[in-house]
């Protein structure tokens, strides 16, 4: 492999990172709604739940973004 080549990848990488965080964003916002439209005591396994996959993606998104913070 020559060294466009592995240039080649590498650029490649970064676009499916910066596209993956940014299906990230729209996951994190879609995710945030639907917790806002949730009712304590009613929904509280819901909530809970809800809020953990928020948690999860934001940790996500952060590891992204500082990845991709130091590629620049």
């Amino acid at each position: 492999m020559d060294a466009r080549e592995v240039e080649d990848w590498a650029d490649q990488d970064l676009l499916t990172k910066d596209e993956a965080r940014d299906r990230l964003d729209d996951a994190i916002v879609r995710t945030q709604s639907r917790l806002a439209t949730l009712q304590y005591p009613a929904d509280e396994a819901e909530i809970r739940s809800v809020t953990r996959r928020l948690a999860a993606m934001e940790s996500v998104r952060g590891e992204l973004d500082a990845y991709l913070h130091n590629q620049d």
